[in-house]
């Protein structure tokens, strides 16, 4: 049998990473959308699918803002162990 690693807590920012992937994905896929029209040649979608299709920028910066977060917890723990 072999023992089972403990559970560690997460991380800080690994919430904003994991939600800015989610969100990313959304954005990712409202932009598929949005071009297919352009290579189907039919009728584009209304102005609001192309603000959904923003969203794959905002998934990014929420993404790294999680990571920035991740290294200012590391960067004071490393501070603290000196």
């Amino acid at each position: 049998m072999t023992a089972t690693p403990p559970a560690t807590a997460p991380a800080p920012g690994d919430g904003l990473v994991r939600a800015g992937a989610v969100v990313f994905i959304i954005g990712a896929v409202a932009t598929l959308v949005t071009v297919a029209p352009l290579f189907l040649g039919t009728d584009p979608f209304p102005t609001v699918a192309y603000l959904v299709s923003m969203l794959m920028g905002v998934g990014f910066m929420v993404a790294a803002a999680g990571v920035l977060r991740s290294i200012a917890a590391q960067r004071r723990q490393a501070g603290s162990a000196r």
